[in-house]
């Protein structure tokens, strides 16, 4: 199982590839980070949320949390391109025809799957911690030209760096592991983004809206409150429940599909 692993990320580490998924991810967790300070000062300009983004309140940012509340604010937004780039390392075997080498050199086909997603959750790590070091460095600076009292920053900061690193990173994982179920499914990277981002960005607001009792448990909704920690709507507990099923019947559909499929079609 080892040498299946090593080998996806030997294959998965090609450098336009992991450069566009952290650069893309280091870029939106500055934006995020600079967009929020910049609303902070302004409580009437500060939204309530925005496409793929739940704004924080200025008491939340003047909290021990706040220095990394933007990256959970943000966190469907890092889940898009990490869905994408699941998707993406996932599709490309089937639309090269390499899979059929793969199948050839391990019949098990289970063991495949098994591998490219313990690559990728590596990635996935490597990427969390980008959002989080970039997070940690444009934050405070941000914060120090606004008018808000960050004075509870420097309270259990290694205890609040650590908790939001590993939220956003169980976060990411639903994500990644959707985008590949999709792209397993679909052999399509381009249908599989398409299919999240258009979830997150449109259907899960508009089911939202017209049925607030789904609300509880869409996945973007309960993806959200694990990188978050949990909220009002959904304990944390509870979040983290409902992720670890969705995951369960994601990989259940890749793995069903992936062995049992004719991989010569």
């Amino acid at each position: 199982m080892l040498d299946v692993v090593r080998s996806e990320l030997t294959r998965s580490r090609r450098r336009g590839v992991l450069g566009a998924w952290l650069g893309l991810t280091a870029l939106f967790a500055a934006m995020i980070v600079a967009v929020i300070f910049q609303l902070a000062g302004d409580a009437a300009a500060m939204p309530a949320a925005g496409p793929g983004v739940t704004f924080p309140t200025r008491e939340t940012l003047e909290s021990a949390s706040g220095l990394m509340a933007p990256l959970a604010s943000a966190s469907s937004m890092f889940g898009i391109v990490t869905l994408s780039f699941w998707a993406v390392l996932t599709a490309t075997d089937h639309s090269t025809g390499l899979v059929r080498l793969l199948v050839a050199a391990e019949p098990r086909r289970w063991r495949l799957i098994a591998g490219k997603v313990g690559a990728l959750v590596v990635w996935t790590a490597v990427a969390t911690t980008v959002a989080v070091l970039v997070d940690l460095v444009v934050a405070p600076m941000l914060g120090a030209t606004s008018d808000l009292d960050l004075g509870a920053w420097g309270t259990d900061v290694g205890a609040v760096v650590a908790s939001a690193w590993l939220n956003l990173f169980l976060a990411l994982l639903v994500w990644g592991v959707i985008g590949l179920v999709l792209a397993v499914v679909t052999r399509s990277a381009a249908v599989a983004v398409s299919v999240g981002a258009g979830w997150v960005l449109v259907v899960e607001q508009v089911l939202t809206a017209a049925f607030d009792g789904l609300r509880d448990w869409l996945p973007g909704a309960t993806i959200g409150a694990v990188a978050s920690g949990g909220n009002d709507v959904i304990s944390y507990g509870s979040a983290l429940a409902l992720a670890a099923g969705y995951v369960i019947v994601c990989l259940t559909v890749a793995v069903v599909v992936f062995t049992r499929r004719d991989i010569t079609d």
